[in-house]
């Protein structure tokens, strides 16, 4: 990583998911992590988009996955993949026991045709 700025170590995550689409009752596909304010978005991948969002607004440019057993890190000012980086407060990823996509209740049957379309 080019140095570690943009990133906190020290601040938890925002929740254990997408901060938007929890307010708004939408649904994701993954989960991604600011590493400098804690924000939890949903990844492109999902319909939404919000993490992507995020970083459009705040100019924050890193986002860690925050899918159990994931530990990579996003660039968004680079566009680069980092396999690793700094660790982060803990929690580290949404609970192992949330399904993905989610939330349950939240994801239409069809979701899968849905993030293809």
């Amino acid at each position: 990583m080019s140095g570690d700025n943009g990133i906190d170590p020290g601040v938890p995550p925002s929740g254990n998911g997408c901060v938007e689409c929890d307010a708004g009752g939408g649904w994701w596909f993954h989960l991604r992590r600011c590493a400098q304010c804690g924000h939890v978005g949903c990844c492109d991948s999902s319909p939404a988009k919000h993490a992507t969002g995020h970083f459009r607004a705040t100019g924050h440019p890193f986002v860690q996955s925050f899918e159990p057993g994931e530990n990579w890190y996003w660039d968004y000012s680079a566009n680069e993949l980092y396999e690793a980086g700094p660790e982060l407060a803990p929690p580290v990823s949404h609970p192992a026991d949330q399904p993905t996509p989610g939330p349950a209740g939240r994801v239409p049957v069809d979701w899968a045709k849905v993030l293809r379309a």
